[in-house]
């Protein structure tokens, strides 16, 4: 399925990440290895084989973006697809949110995706004018992770707003590049089983910088939106990331401009 092609998968070392570069190298694809912990992102590397490359970095740090898509070349001498997946939440109502929590959801979730498919747009783009002139069609991906808080959820205005500009920018640049045969979607997941959603304990954390984050979800919250899912659970990291390489595959070269909400019928917000 993904045979001679070469994937950026952002925050790749662990989670929904990890299982989506499996997937794709399975499928015969090449997978360069984004992700914040240097340590995590070379295990990774190594633990899926020689089709995978890292590249460690804070991707919403100036110069990261275009480091990003650097390695990739220099690794494996092309780029076909891109899944801006790596993210965090620092969770607040918005009479308690500070102006840094607000900006970096916003730096983290809708700036560096924009930054990375900036400095991807040669080598998914311009491609595609010599392949026209010899009649060829050849399908590259853009998959961009949303989420249900795009659609509101309480204590999440910064991660709500920044996912729902992710949004907004999946849909521009579906058509913008779709005349280059660039199909550009967005998934949007509600409860999957990570390290970022589990019950938040404070002894989970991640590393930003000189800030360390506690992550995971209030046990109450999480309970509460386990009962609201039709499904009867979260997902897994795996069901998470047969979503993505469904957008990155063949099977998707029809589809553009779309958010797949993937929530096993969990609805957040006014409306979803």
């Amino acid at each position: 399925m993904f045979q001679d092609k070469v994937a950026i998968i952002t925050g790749a070392a662990r989670g929904i990440g990890r299982a989506t570069a499996e997937l794709v190298i399975q499928g015969g694809g090449k997978v360069v290895v984004s992700d914040i912990d240097p340590d995590a992102a070379e295990q990774a590397a190594r633990e899926l084989g020689a089709n995978a490359a890292a590249h460690a970095g804070d991707i919403a740090k100036d110069g990261a973006p275009e480091a990003l898509v650097a390695t990739t070349i220099d690794a494996f001498g092309q780029l076909d697809i891109v899944v801006n997946n790596a993210g965090y939440t620092v969770d607040s109502p918005i009479h308690k949110l500070s102006d840094g929590d607000f900006q970096a959801m916003l730096d983290v979730h809708t700036v560096a995706p924009f930054r990375i498919l900036r400095a991807a747009a040669p080598y998914l783009r311009d491609p595609a004018k010599q392949e026209r002139e010899e009649g060829r069609e050849v399908f590259r991906k853009v998959v961009n992770v949303a989420s249900l808080a795009a659609y509101g959820n309480a204590g999440q205005a910064n991660y709500s707003s920044a996912k729902a500009g992710v949004i907004g920018l999946t849909k521009t640049l579906a058509k913008e590049w779709g005349p280059f045969k660039v199909n550009v979607n967005a998934v949007a997941f509600g409860l999957i089983d990570t390290r970022l959603t589990q019950a938040k304990t404070g002894d989970t954390t991640v590393k930003v910088g000189e800030r360390t984050v506690a992550v995971g979800i209030p046990e109450k919250a999480r309970t509460m939106m386990g009962a609201m899912i039709p499904l009867g659970r979260g997902g897994t990291a795996e069901e998470a990331a047969g979503a993505i390489a469904f957008l990155c595959s063949p099977w998707s070269d029809y589809v553009t401009g779309q958010v797949l909400n993937v929530s096993g019928g969990l609805a957040l917000g006014m409306t979803a």
